[in-house]
């Protein structure tokens, strides 16, 4: 077994081709990793300047994500870990960036993503956007959903958020975003470390039934 089972995987993330998003394509976009046991940020797929530099949360959203971390004292990389559901770029025929499939959600996010989540065993995960939470509660929306953490049986806290692109759309809810980041910090500073993701296959208290923990998803 690998000293590093994080740098292995990310390797394996790094020349998949398992699905068609290989074809158009530029770089994979495997994260970025903080600590164990820190605070994990989930966004949906890489957008055209992710696909450019393989970074995610690049571009005027990802400096207004890095503004709201470092609003409350957080640093992508030292802090935080940054990862998309989706670690390739889905394009429209004529190259635009598109709405991720169900099925291609499904499909990369149960590869990698919650491979990676078992490894990194994060105290807090912080879902942004309705694509990336409605891979982690199928039937939620953001709407409904926004500004609070959910707990789960597998140990760890699901807090929900927006995406920054939304705010650069509606400024207007500027404010409200930076009160989003202050209760997320509270929240996180408050639960005590995760011993990782448990083994049991349970589901996330208190929510619509087919939600699912990430066990659910490791047979």
């Amino acid at each position: 077994m690998s000293d590093n089972p994080l740098a292995e995987l990310t390797k394996n993330v790094l020349v998949c081709e398992a699905c068609h998003l290989k074809d158009s394509r530029t770089k994979i976009v495997p994260g970025i990793y903080g600590p164990v046991n820190g605070l994990c940020i989930i966004g949906e797929a890489p957008g055209y300047y992710e696909d450019q530099q393989g970074i995610p949360f690049v571009g005027r959203s990802g400096k207004l994500l890095d503004k709201m971390l470092e609003s409350i004292g957080l640093k992508r990389g030292e802090d935080v870990s940054i990862l998309n559901v989706i670690k390739c770029r889905p394009t429209t025929d004529d190259g635009k960036n598109r709405t991720p499939t169900e099925s291609e959600l499904r499909f990369c996010g149960e590869r990698w993503l919650f491979k990676q989540l078992k490894i990194l065993a994060p105290k807090l995960v912080v879902s942004i956007g309705s694509i990336s939470l409605k891979f982690f509660i199928p039937s939620a929306t953001v709407t409904k959903y926004v500004g609070e953490a959910y707990d789960t049986d597998f140990g760890v806290k699901l807090f929900v958020t927006y995406h920054p692109a939304y705010i650069l759309r509606n400024y207007n809810l500027l404010e409200l975003y930076e009160d989003h980041f202050k209760k997320l910090k509270d929240i996180y500073d408050e639960v005590p470390s995760a011993e990782g993701i448990k083994s049991q296959k349970n589901k996330i208290l208190g929510l619509h039934s087919e939600q699912k923990s990430l066990t659910d998803f490791f047979g």
